[in-house]
């Protein structure tokens, strides 16, 4: 017999408990498998949707951190962004939308053999484009009101300083950053799945994305909006914004839309890794794996 918490089923039968373990993991996989075959109109809409959640969370962390450096230790800065941040997942899981790094957890469904590896991979493929175009446009529409401009340049200085940052990762680092910030945002879903109410939801994603953000970790989609915001401000941002931040152009010249594209190589595969190997596969393995098939 596969492992099962001896309560998971007197638990289940309480319609205001939260779902248990082996439950969590029957509605992955159920999940998995409806996401994998939205039609291509809705899903697209559904991940460009996902992608502008994540940057509006960016847009709030990144204002929220500006200033942070003269008067806030660093990791109750980082604490604060990370608290902010939880906006772009509790957005996801409560109004709906489709995120890549969540989606990796169709492994489960593939694994289970409820979905083919073609449908899995279509599925991401619309879904990372829909999040890159999404998370892009944000970036661009935060630019062009000049939002970044607030607080005499404080939020163009982190927004900057940030992108500049992420684009410089070492290929490992950020793969195995990508790794561990997966891993969180996975689990944070996983947590939400066994929600009752919408408050269960916000207080699921809380703590995970929270920690991810303040360890620093890579999250793909959320880079599609800070490297371009970065870059939108170095090469299109006005003249008036540099004497401001006491910097020049050339003090970020890493920061590049080629270095933009690379980076986002690592951190792709790390998210895949953290998310579809380290949270969906291992939780397939326990509560999946020995299930008798229909």
């Amino acid at each position: 017999m596969p492992f099962e918490h001896p309560e998971s089923r007197r638990r289940s039968d309480h319609g205001i408990d939260a779902l248990m373990p082996r439950e969590i993991a029957e509605k992955a996989e159920e999940i998995g498998s409806n996401k994998a075959r939205l039609d291509l109109l809705s899903l697209l809409v559904l991940s460009i949707l996902g992608g502008a959640f994540i940057a509006l969370a960016g847009m709030f962390a990144t204002t929220v951190l500006a200033g942070a450096d003269g008067g806030l230790p660093f990791g109750v800065g980082r604490l604060l962004a990370g608290g902010v941040f939880c906006l772009g997942l509790i957005l996801v899981v409560v109004g709906g939308a489709e995120l890549f790094t969540g989606n990796t957890l169709m492994v489960m469904a593939w694994a289970a053999r409820r979905i083919g590896t073609a449908e899995m991979l279509r599925a991401w493929l619309i879904v990372y484009a829909g999040n890159f175009i999404g998370a892009v446009g944000t970036a661009l529409l935060v630019f062009l009101s000049g939002q970044y401009q607030a607080g005499e340049g404080e939020v163009a200085a982190i927004a900057l300083a940030i992108a500049r940052g992420k684009v410089m990762l070492p290929f490992d680092r950020a793969l195995l950053l990508g790794v561990l910030c997966n891993v969180l945002v996975c689990l944070a879903l996983w947590l939400s799945y066994s929600a009752r109410t919408t408050t269960d939801k916000v207080l699921a994603v809380l703590f995970p994305v929270s920690a991810f953000v303040a360890a620093g970790f890579e999250h793909s989609v959320a880079n599609m909006y800070f490297i371009p915001l970065g870059l939108l401000i170095k090469d299109s941002g006005p003249e008036s914004v540099w004497p401001q931040i006491a910097a020049n152009p050339g003090d970020f010249a890493p920061l590049t839309w080629a270095r933009f594209g690379l980076s986002l190589i690592p951190v792709t595969i790390g998210n895949i890794i953290g998310g579809g190997l380290l949270v969906g596969g291992v939780y397939w393995f326990v509560y999946l794996r020995k299930r008798p098939r229909s």
